[in-house]
């Protein structure tokens, strides 16, 4: 069994300049869960509880350190940024749910009663830089099993969110889940847990996982819920393998996933759907249009040339060309992605105005066909695309 590595917490980098300055402080969560799997290294950001007053002692460290300070001094939380490292301070604290997937009613609390509030028994750890470790039962146990348990039974009734970090650390960390803990989360989904709880809730819940590097199998298992988010959403691992691999590093992989699952949902239900989940316009309409990637798919597998190719993807997001390209038209995406959308023309309207073109709609159709032509290898240069521009005018 693991045991307690309370001496080694002021290993972690982002602990060296903290430990003096809030020698009573307790680090929690991620960070010792990580240090007791052997993967302190990873360890950036902390999670420090105070038994007392959490923004006073986020003032005292953000002196010490020179760093900046938010407070939220209703919550009893802090922020501090310094060294490249973040610190979450928190004061301990207890929570009661007035109802399923309401926000908690807390108040102020000890150290065992803040670990009793957490999600699963492995987060459920405290080490102080003092030395003093307190563990919530189990939380040893199980992560010597590599499991993860609930605290209480009523843990996803009343935040269901908690499944969708079960999905969330489960793949990430490559555990398994304890039975009873299996069969809660189970009944939880088909006694409609979700709709308890608010969709910003849900959909920000969702983003994190979907930014996992685990975040494909991570998916495929929320799908197999069967619509318990509000939608189907149907993860095909091969389908989603190959577009990643198309994808060019300025893409969003979060986005393509998400959008390859929801292809057989129609715009406007997905639209409003993710409206309602708090994603924010340019993400929704990312992932509409990858979710539309098998029309996109169709117009480029008629596509030769590369004016033909530019034409259907003109406006269409890199996630979408990516995922049209692991539907059938790889050739046509990869020549996209890879040359042509950087192709530009050596001319603007600046050009045409001064060649005697009157401003106007013509001015666009000009440069359309000069680019066009350019792509297409007909237009290298400068004075060659002015020919085919004033051309094109007729």
């Amino acid at each position: 069994m693991i045991a307690p590595m309370a001496p080694h917490v002021r290993s972690l980098p982002a602990a060296v300049p903290v430990a003096d300055v809030l020698p009573h402080a307790w680090v929690v969560g991620g960070a010792v869960r990580d240090l007791l799997l052997g993967a302190g290294e990873t360890v950036v950001d902390l999670d420090l509880v105070i038994e007392g007053d959490a923004v006073a002692a986020a003032r005292q460290l953000a002196a010490a350190l020179g760093g900046p300070l938010v407070t939220h001094e209703a919550f009893g939380t802090a922020t501090v940024e310094a060294g490249g490292h973040v610190y979450d301070l928190a004061t301990a604290r207890a929570e009661s749910y007035a109802a399923p997937g309401a926000l908690p009613d807390v108040r102020a609390g000890t150290i065992e009663e803040d670990l009793l509030r957490r999600d699963f028994t492995v987060n459920a750890i405290a080490v102080s830089f003092d030395g003093r470790v307190c563990a919530a039962p189990h939380a040893f146990e199980d992560l010597d099993a590599r499991v993860l348990r609930v605290l209480h039974r009523r843990s996803f009734e009343d935040d269901p969110t908690r499944l969708l970090r079960l999905v969330r650390y489960a793949t990430r960390l490559g555990f398994g889940v304890e039975p009873s803990t299996a069969a809660l989360a189970d009944a939880a989904v088909a006694g409609g847990a979700f709709a308890t709880v608010t969709p910003a809730r849900t959909g920000s819940e969702l983003r994190l996982l979907l930014r996992e590097p685990s975040a494909v199998e991570a998916l495929a298992w929320v799908g197999s819920w069967e619509g318990a988010l509000g939608l189907p959403l149907d993860v095909d691992r091969s389908l989603v393998e190959r577009a990643l691999a198309l994808l060019p590093d300025d893409g969003r992989a979060d986005l393509l996933l998400l959008g390859s699952a929801c292809r057989a949902v129609a715009p406007a239900a997905l639209a409003g759907w993710l409206d309602a989940l708090e994603f924010v316009g340019r993400e929704r309409d990312v992932v509409v249009s990858v979710a539309q990637a098998d029309g996109i798919e169709g117009g480029l597998s008629g596509a030769s040339l590369p004016s033909e190719i530019a034409a259907v993807a003109r406006g269409v997001p890199v996630e979408a060309m990516a995922l049209a390209g692991a539907l059938g038209a790889e050739t046509q995406a990869r020549a996209w992605i890879d040359d042509l959308r950087g192709v530009s023309l050596a001319i603007d309207g600046a050009d045409l105005l001064a060649a005697g073109v009157p401003q106007g709609p013509a001015l666009g159709r000009a440069l359309a066909a000069a680019l066009a032509a350019r792509l297409d290898g007909d237009a290298p240069d400068r004075d060659a695309q002015l020919a085919v521009a004033l051309a094109a005018l007729g």
